[in-house]
């Protein structure tokens, strides 16, 4: 049995060249309620769509690791992160000065034990639970919908 029993979905990248895609790290944070998964999500800070943390990659940094400073970051998330990739999405990126690029986010899972009421980016961003098939349908990115829909924190290495 693999780590997630899922397929990866092919991706949509609108770029004109390979060379104008960029790559983040994505964190699926979830914790387990009565034995069922719960998966955070947040809301971005310009439009306020619901959204898994990600970030850039980090110098000397795992893409696990980088997933999860961005976690902490964005959503006040203290735990532990596994060093599997789950699967890929893309979504077009917005930049303050109307700049968008392609970017590939991957996804990796982050075991949440505490949310943190102070950190870096908290008043900026709300934070709420759901179910995988809940949080699934608030996303925009279809490819991220599946990860969701498909998680199993049964198939992760404690």
């Amino acid at each position: 049995m693999t780590l997630q029993n899922t397929r990866q979905l092919p991706l949509r990248i609108n770029a004109s060249h390979k060379s104008d895609v960029r790559t983040q790290f994505a964190a699926l944070c979830y914790r387990v309620n009565n034995g069922k998964p719960e998966i955070l999500l947040i809301t971005s800070r310009g439009r306020k769509r619901w959204i898994v943390p990600k970030g850039w990659p980090m110098h000397g940094v795992t893409p696990g690791t980088a997933a999860l400073q961005e976690a902490w970051e964005e959503a006040g998330v203290q735990g532990k992160a596994v060093e599997h990739c789950l699967g890929v999405y893309s979504y077009p990126k917005e930049f303050d000065d109307g700049t968008i690029v392609s970017c590939v986010a991957m996804v990796y899972p982050v075991r949440v034990k505490a949310l943190a009421h102070d950190f870096p980016e908290a008043g900026q961003r709300q934070r709420k639970w759901f179910s995988p098939k809940k949080a699934a349908a608030k996303v925009s990115e279809p490819e991220l919908g599946h990860i969701l829909r498909s998680f199993d924190h049964r198939l992760l290495k404690p």
